[in-house]
């Protein structure tokens, strides 16, 4: 991000002592190897080595140097940031240049610089480097937090004496071992994000980009490196994932030299950032997790996600959202009605969806006219708002600040407001285009809007959309590229409204799970995991969704009984209880629902408030189970006293018998009264309950559970059981 150089260095606890950094927490140990002149070069990132004396450490760095390589120049291992100075032939770190001059640098350390946690005990380096031939300043922050998360950025600074320097990328990177034999990363498209794709982690490069303006709906979330056949509870794995909400590129390489390595940037459309003398730019955190299988390296992530924002600690509360409920057709005394039955079932939040500003009767036209259309709302939201909390329920309002539609007052009052390039427009995308939030005006009428309609209608709730693709990105009138710019924008945008609204909670929306990441997520409150929200396709989004976010962070709602976005049918209870390991909500017309759909609704309601606290606190576990149609998952207390699991068939099984499935992540030592969470529900659905289910339960020990295991219920597809293990 470009901004004054003098900003740019961080605040040390002290000098390093030696030439071997080794940072340790929570079961992860990294090794920097500071001893030649250049940037350090991680010599392990992965198991915690122990607590390590001078000696020892030096035995170590003495045992896993390399020799050099016959034949060819006597490079060194691969830093941080890879150079191809140091013969380094893969991508490099550092892209850029000064007219075609000072395209490889070569920097030397200037200093290296420990922080120090609150316990004394080493928890960072702050690394300073230069090129004086090339003129470039550059800081490498490396750190890594209380449950074991490694973090990564680089400041590149132009002095102020030099020419201007154009920046093509800067990427970081840390080293896996041979034993990462396979990649895992995932894809998508719109209603199916978040599939997995796995394959040999072969030399070359693998490289996921994403040039939409935003992470995309293909987007993976986590670029992983594993040991052969690894899975959620086995093998290990090596995770990378960038926090940025724009253009970026993650990817993995192998070299035939022998060097493996994943690594992460920002991506920079052509000229996007060029140096003027003084300024600098700063990396994206990196984020990298090690792990014994998935699950672990989840967990790290989640833990951090956990403790980053206060805001999170707060309970979720059970939402209505009125899309798939009126979509565009919105009346007062539908509205009212709906949110009447939505205080029944016991909701918290009730979520006015698009359609309510002027000229929104459907998709064509209003983005950007933040105002309350008048002629569906001639009192504005005042008497539906007023409704609403007069049940006890918090206000929320769907708004999509960065796009404007080409039919709307804004769009013809300042057509020079939309991104562009070449004197032209983009091709439309849903009927609109991109609003420039680096133009100043541009920027201050998004936020007076937004701010006024916050504090007019004590709104409690922003769902916040972003559904088309930045496509020919630029700023008028140049036409120069702006992705950076418009996020950076973007992000100044949702703080500012946080700082004015310190209790709104904001959701980021676009076109369901398309920005996903941890820059969005420092400024938001959940994701909106996907606009499809037919339950199977759910618990195969949500299951992958999470190996980078908790349950919470992950709206997810009760749709119709057939899901408007696939036509498939399922069961209430399918429904709920796919729904109940998430933000939980529902987005489904309550006023045309039986009685008895109402009391069951209700009832899922209560359940998960009742459980609220362990699901979005207690550490996610999934089985690596043989059978591929049966799938468990579940949530166990971070003190391992309490437990929830889902068993779930997602197709028809090719025995009839699942057998036992493993429950794992309990205390061993601790017995566990175990019983079906929810027994009315099992009733409707198991043709032949097990007898533990049909009975008073079973108490076994953690370490049984793990070992042995539990029967699993012969289930039809597309159906799940929840199981309550209490060891308290």
């Amino acid at each position: 991000m470009t901004v004054p150089s003098q900003t740019r260095h961080p605040e040390p606890a002290r000098d390093a002592a030696g030439d071997l950094v080794h940072l340790r927490r929570a079961g992860v140990s990294l090794l920097l190897d500071a001893s030649n002149s250049g940037v350090p070069v991680v010599l392990h990132w992965g198991a915690d080595l122990g607590a390590l004396t001078g000696p020892e450490l030096l035995d170590l760095a003495t045992a896993l140097r390399r020799p050099v390589r016959y034949g060819g120049p006597d490079g060194r291992p691969v830093g941080v940031l890879p150079e191809h100075t140091h013969a380094w032939f893969g991508m490099p770190g550092l892209s850029g240049h000064r007219s075609g001059r000072d395209w490889s640098p070569r920097f030397q350390r200037t200093e290296l610089r420990m922080v120090d946690g609150s316990d004394g005990v080493p928890t960072g380096v702050a690394v300073t480097a230069r090129d004086d031939a090339a003129a470039l300043d550059l800081v490498v922050e490396v750190d890594i937090d209380p449950g074991g998360l490694v973090r990564l950025r680089a400041d590149l600074a132009n002095p102020a004496h030099a020419d201007p320097y154009q920046l093509d990328g800067l990427a970081l990177c840390l080293p896996v071992p041979p034993q990462a034999a396979e990649l895992l990363d995932l894809t998508g498209r719109w209603s199916r994000e978040r599939a997995p794709q796995r394959q040999p982690f072969t030399v070359g490069t693998r490289s996921r980009e994403s040039r939409r303006g935003k992470p995309g709906l293909d987007a993976t979330l986590l670029l992983i490196a594993g040991t052969a056949d690894f899975g959620f509870r086995s093998g290990e794995v090596w995770g990378l994932h960038l926090g940025w909400s724009g253009n970026h590129r993650i990817h993995a390489e192998r070299t035939p030299e022998g060097d493996a390595l994943l690594g992460a940037g920002e991506l920079l459309l052509p000229g996007e950032i060029v140096l003027a003398p003084g300024e600098h730019y700063r990396t994206p955190w990196v984020y990298a997790s090690y792990g014994r299988g998935l699950d672990e390296m989840s967990a790290r992530f989640h833990a951090h996600l956990r403790r980053s924002v206060p805001s999170r600690r707060r309970s979720r509360p059970v939402v209505v959202n009125t899309w798939e409920a009126v979509y565009f057709d919105h009346d007062l005394g539908r509205l009212t009605a709906l949110a009447d039955a939505a205080a029944r079932i016991g909701a918290e939040r009730f979520v006015l969806d698009d359609g309510w500003f002027r000229g929104r009767r459907d998709d064509h036209a209003g983005l950007g006219d933040w105002y309350v259309d008048p002629d569906v709302w001639p009192d504005g939201l005042h008497p539906l708002v007023a409704h609403v909390h007069g049940l006890g329920l918090e206000f929320g309002l769907w708004v999509e600040p960065e796009m404007i539609s080409t039919d709307s007052d804004l769009a013809r009052a300042h057509p020079d407001w939309m991104l562009g390039t070449a004197g032209r427009l983009p091709l439309e995308a849903r009927w609109q285009q991109v609003l420039d939030l680096t133009h100043p005006d541009a920027f201050h009428h998004v936020l007076d809007r937004l701010d006024t309609l916050v504090r007019e209608y004590g709104i409690a709730y922003l769902k916040w959309d972003h559904n088309r693709d930045l496509l020919d990105a630029g700023t008028q009138p140049s036409g120069r590229a702006g992705v950076h710019a418009q996020t950076l924008a973007a992000y100044r945008l949702l703080d500012t409204l946080r700082e004015r609204h310190p209790r709104l909670q904001i959701e980021s929306c676009s076109s369901g799970g398309g920005r996903v990441d941890l820059g969005i997520l420092e400024r938001t409150d959940r994701i909106w995991g996907s606009d499809c929200i037919d339950a199977l396709e759910r618990q195969s989004i949500q299951r992958w969704t999470q190996l980078l976010l908790p349950p919470e962070v992950i709206g997810a709602h009760v749709g119709a009984a057939r899901a408007h976005t696939t036509g498939r049918t399922h069961s209430l209870t399918f429904r709920a209880g796919t729904a109940f390991f998430g933000s939980f909500g529902v987005e489904w017309d309550l006023t045309s629902t039986t009685p008895e759909e109402q009391r069951e609704l209700a009832w899922w309601v209560t359940l998960y408030k009742r459980h609220r606290d362990l699901l979005h606190s207690g550490t996610v576990v999934r089985v690596d189970h043989p059978d591929p149609a049966l799938w468990v998952h579940g949530v166990v207390a971070p003190d391992r006293t309490e437990a929830i699991v889902a068993i779930v068939a997602t197709a028809t099984s090719t025995t009839a018998n699942p057998g036992p499935v493993r429950l794992p992540g309990l205390d061993p030592d601790r017995r566990y009264l175990v019983r079906a969470l929810a027994p009315e529900a099992a009733e409707k659905v198991l043709p032949a309950p097990p007898p533990w289910v049909t009975g008073p339960g079973v108490r076994l020990s953690g370490r049984i559970l793990g070992a042995a295991g539990l029967q699993a219920p012969t289930l039809r597809p597309e159906q799940l059981l929840l199981v309550h293990l209490d060891g308290r």
